[in-house]
């Protein structure tokens, strides 16, 4: 089990997401949870807030952008083999409803082959509270074997 699984496990969503915002900062403006975490899968809340909004009062597109990269990365690092790095590469999104609550983004990294070195896109869905689907990213994540 990777330290990152491991160390979800132990502390719990709450606390770990606190340690995830310590370890990159710039996370902090969405006030993320991560509520789910195991491989292939990551779920991450960010609550609907004005900090996070655009001048429509809905939610800012690049705050989605954050909630997809937190959701695919801490995904990745939990699913590449001991050892292994990785790194966003680029990010292809498609803003496709305006978000006016609270959104859940997830990463689903189940058909992923994390074994093997090289680009994987990760493709991460983000919903609104009544489950309308807002926002969707493919994330090219570069993994390096040791």
């Amino acid at each position: 089990m990777s330290q990152v699984l491991s160390m979800f496990n132990s502390v719990g969503p709450q606390a770990f997401s606190k340690m995830a915002c310590q370890m990159a900062p710039y996370f902090t403006t969405i006030n993320p949870l991560i509520s789910a975490l195991r491989p292939g899968h990551s779920t991450v809340q960010v609550p609907f807030s004005r900090e996070i909004t655009n001048h429509l009062g809905t939610v800012h597109a690049i705050a989605m952008c954050n909630a997809a990269e937190l959701a695919a990365g801490t995904m990745t690092d939990v699913s590449i083999p001991a050892g292994a790095r990785w790194i966003p590469k680029g990010m292809t999104v498609e803003y496709l409803a305006k978000a006016k609550t609270d959104v859940t983004a997830v990463a689903d990294g189940e058909a992923v082959d994390w074994q093997t070195e090289g680009d994987k896109i990760v493709p991460v869905d983000i919903h609104d509270a009544e489950g309308k689907k807002v926002f969707t990213a493919r994330i090219t994540m570069n993994v390096k074997l040791s």
